[in-house]
């Protein structure tokens, strides 16, 4: 028989990414989605079975992790022989504004699903992955991080993921639970979420060279971090399931680059060349070159201002993995550079910002059809 896999947060990153990895596995593929009056199924839309379908192998649950009952109860039904615990509610800045809902989520949800777990007697059964994360360093004690770096975490969202961490690593000792966290470092795609820095510079920047956006407002340029593939971080998250037993890893590139850097890249994918002026807050990013005779961008325009509203309270300034463990136990090892990285989540957005652009030329209007 067919593999039976949970996933939580499939309308995610991840989750989609992941759901689609398992299907290619031969896996029956359940995911847990949140309720919501519009359509938030953009990432699975390729996947999705109708639920007319009789024999299915990707299916969609109603579920939340503030509610234990519903959890319990599509473990229940589901009896999954892996579960990837993906939800959260992951935006680092916005953690400061919600800080008591990240700690219900993020913290309290992965307990639900252990005690589920240990109650329904599926502790022989069912393997657990918890989506761990690399702020839980925050302002490291080390460089680069590995396993054994001590945490330091810098947000609520940073201190609930450590809650899940060891509640993860107490059910794996207190009831023998095939449990493992994936201490995963920043991982992106042209699917990863709008608001997240990495994706909002690629949106704005394909808008700026296509006349749709005049600037871009970030905050600060000099954090550093260790940026991967979606895609190869969701295979690891698969192999730490399959390890001989349960244990925490970290995953990461083990290169280290700056948003200012990454700014530089997404622009130079089309063309543009950057430089950055001043200091600090007054710091800014001026064209210099634009070589791409299909977009029109004047020499010396600014379109990158800093914005002292996108500083978090208290700052990660630098993270850089450490993954050799994963990469000598198991064989995992990163595919995507991010120069690779960045030109496929820039092409994917010029893309869209195109369609875009040509309904505000008087393109298709589904209004006129009304």
């Amino acid at each position: 028989m067919n593999k039976v896999a949970l996933i939580t947060g499939v309308t995610g990153q991840d989750g989609s990414y992941l759901a689609e990895f398992l299907l290619k596995k031969g896996y029956q593929v359940h995911g847990v989605k949140r309720r919501s009056s519009s359509f938030n199924t953009d990432r699975i839309e390729h996947i999705y079975e109708d639920p007319h379908i009789e024999k299915r192998n990707f299916i969609l649950h109603y579920g939340d992790m503030t509610d234990s009952m519903n959890l319990t109860k599509i473990i229940k039904d589901v009896e999954p022989d892996e579960i990837y615990n993906l939800a959260a509610m992951s935006h680092v800045h916005v953690s400061f504004d919600v800080p008591e809902y990240v700690a219900d989520t993020d913290a309290v949800g992965a307990l639900r699903i252990l005690e589920a777990i240990r109650l329904l007697n599926l502790t022989d059964k069912t393997k657990i992955y918890q989506a761990s994360t690399s702020e839980l360093f925050g302002k490291v004690q080390e460089t680069p991080q590995n396993e054994k770096t001590p945490f330091n975490p810098r947000s609520p969202y940073a201190v609930a993921k450590m809650y899940a961490y060891w509640i993860t690593v107490n059910y794996r000792e207190a009831y023998n639970i095939f449990a493992s966290n994936g201490i995963l470092f920043n991982h992106e795609s042209p699917v990863r979420g709008e608001t997240f820095v990495t994706r909002k510079i690629t949106r704005a920047a394909s808008k700026i060279v296509l006349g749709l956006q005049d600037k871009l407002y970030v905050g600060n340029l000099d954090a550093e971090r260790d940026w991967g593939h979606a895609k190869d971080y969701v295979k690891a998250m698969w192999m730490i399931l399959q390890a001989k037993k349960a244990d925490d890893w970290v995953v990461s590139t083990g290169k280290s680059t700056s948003v200012r850097e990454f700014l530089k890249l997404a622009f130079s994918c089309v063309g543009v060349e950057l430089s950055f002026v001043g200091k600090g807050i007054n710091e800014r990013g001026l064209v210099v070159s634009c070589k791409n005779p299909k977009y029109q961008l004047e020499i010396g325009k600014e379109v990158v201002v800093i914005d002292s509203n996108y500083f978090r309270p208290t700052e990660v300034d630098f993270l850089i993995g450490d993954s050799s463990k994963i990469r000598k136990e198991l064989a995992w090892k990163p595919e995507y550079t991010l120069d690779q990285i960045v030109k496929e989540m820039m092409a994917s957005d010029i893309k869209l910002m195109q369609k875009d652009q040509y309904l505000q030329k008087g393109g298709f209007d589904i209004k006129n059809y009304f």
